[in-house]
């Protein structure tokens, strides 16, 4: 004990210090970082829970360095992590509800597509979602048994154990179909569901965050929504972003996470070999989310997310 009342330990690891003081400040101010410069503030936003890493790593070096200075300028992330996320580390999944969804990228190149679509409807879900289809009639004849009623509009599709009705595509300035809307006449009432599969993103040395096309998409999603005129919705799909990401507020600002507000934990569902980053969401309005949970890995790159809710 006496190493740490020598007055050295508050002079000692400020480096460490002002490490810790970034890497909070970092955290409590990432919507000021700019997206000008190679989409900066979305690709921090993406990753920014695992920031958090940092964390014990910089407080063993402290405690090395015996360094009062750095151990205290810890709390400053330390808290701001907590903040931001420590509401996901509590289970928040509770039993009822009467509408389950379900939603999976299933990759283009997926070698086996029956399987997995019988792994996603092995969640019970009224409705599934699908991204990214090429093969589209052996999923067809997959869930056949299953769902009465499907439709697919370009790459999407959705199955429904209720009736479908003024089912149609959605533009969302790609020149192609990659989203689709549809209402679900379920025992409860009407719900009009959202299946959207935005651009995907890269990372490159020389541009940064290329997510333009991307954000594009997301504004004129956000707009279909913002005019959809039943009470009721569900946007299910991959969206190439997580919640944080600040480009996709023209949906996230209009919807709430299901993962968020009845998960287990983060839910991340990507990569599936290491998931690091929820890009699958499930987002309702005129609802209340039960539950959310992810689906065991199929031969897709995503993993499977579904979600409860009450009508």
């Amino acid at each position: 004990m006496d190493q740490w009342r020598d007055r050295g330990v508050w002079r000692r690891g400020i480096v460490l210090a002002v490490i810790a003081a970034l890497l909070g400040l970092l955290m409590l101010l990432h919507t000021q970082l700019p997206n000008k410069i190679g989409n900066l503030g979305s690709l921090t936003e993406t990753f920014l829970p695992w920031l958090g890493l940092a964390v014990p790593v910089l407080f063993v070096l402290a405690l090395v360095r015996r360094s009062a200075t750095a151990l205290v300028a810890l709390l400053l992330p330390i808290i701001t992590w907590v903040n931001l996320f420590g509401g996901l580390l509590s289970d928040k999944t509770a039993k009822g509800g009467n509408f389950t969804v379900a939603t999976h990228n299933v990759n283009a190149e997926n070698p086996n597509p029956a399987a997995t679509a019988r792994a996603v409807a092995a969640s019970g879900a009224d409705v599934v979602a699908l991204e990214e289809l090429t093969n589209t009639s052996r999923y067809e004849k997959a869930l056949a048994g299953t769902y009465k009623y499907h439709s697919v509009q370009g790459t999407v599709g959705i199955w429904s154990k209720y009736p479908l009705e003024l089912v149609q595509p959605v533009d969302i300035q790609l020149g192609w179909v990659r989203a689709l809307r549809a209402t679900v006449r379920t025992p409860q009432g009407p719900v009009a569901v959202y299946v959207a599969h935005l651009p995907s993103v890269r990372v490159k040395f020389n541009a940064g965050f290329t997510a333009g096309q991307r954000d594009r998409s997301a504004e004129a999603l956000g707009r279909a929504i913002a005019q959809e005129p039943e009470k009721r919705v569900v946007l299910l799909g991959d969206l190439n972003g997580t919640m944080n990401d600040r480009s996709l507020a023209p949906v996230t600002s209009q919807l709430r996470s299901a993962q968020g507000a009845a998960g287990d934990g983060f839910g991340f569902s990507w990569p599936a070999s290491f998931p690091m980053a929820r890009i699958d969401q499930i987002m309702v309005r005129g609802m209340d989310p039960v539950s959310a949970w992810t689906l065991p890995k199929t031969p897709s790159d995503h993993l499977p997310v579904a979600a409860r809710v009450k009508l």
